[in-house]
C-alpha cells in the first residue's frame, strides 16, 4: 500500500473525488473480520471509521479539518504499537455505537506516515484551543 507523509497531500486526497476515511488498526488485513462493538459484543456491518472531508459547513481552511482527525485519533496508535493510520474509501454500511460511519466493501488507500503525523500534531496544536469544549 502508498505511503502519505504530507498534510497538503492527505488534504488534497481529502478533498477530492473520493470520500476518503481515517483509520487506525492493525491495517486491511487485519480488519478483514470487520469491526465489533465491544461494550455490546456485536459485530458491526463494516469498519468503524473517521471521515477526512470537510463538513460544508466548515469555514477554515481544509487542512485544518484534516489535522483534526488524524491529531484526534492519534490515541489509538499510542495505546497499542500495533496500530497504524490508514486511509481508505468504501460503501457506508451504516453508523457505529459512537456515531461514527461503518465502512462496507473497504478499498485500502495508503498508509500515513510519521512526517504527516508530526504535521498534524503541530497544525492542530497551533490552530485548536485543545481540551477547550461547551462546558467551558
Amino acid at each position: 500500500m502508498e505511503l502519505i507523509d504530507d498534510l497538503e497531500l492527505l488534504t488534497d486526497v481529502a478533498t477530492g473525488d473520493l470520500d476518503v476515511y481515517l483509520r487506525y488498526s492493525r491495517g486491511p488485513e487485519a480488519d478483514a473480520a470487520g469491526s465489533l462493538d465491544h461494550e455490546a459484543d456485536v459485530p458491526l456491518p463494516g469498519l468503524s471509521v473517521t471521515p477526512l472531508r470537510p463538513e460544508p459547513w466548515w469555514p477554515r481552511p481544509a487542512a485544518d479539518w484534516v489535522a483534526r482527525r488524524v491529531f484526534s485519533y492519534a490515541h489509538l496508535a499510542e495505546k497499542r504499537s500495533d496500530r497504524r493510520p490508514w486511509i481508505l474509501t468504501g460503501r457506508v454500511a451504516g453508523t457505529g455505537p459512537d456515531h461514527e460511519p461503518l465502512i462496507a466493501e473497504p478499498l485500502p488507500l495508503a498508509w500515513l506516515g510519521p512526517k504527516l503525523l508530526a504535521q498534524a500534531s503541530e497544525r492542530y496544536r497551533e490552530r485548536f484551543a485543545r481540551g477547550r469544549d461547551s462546558a467551558d
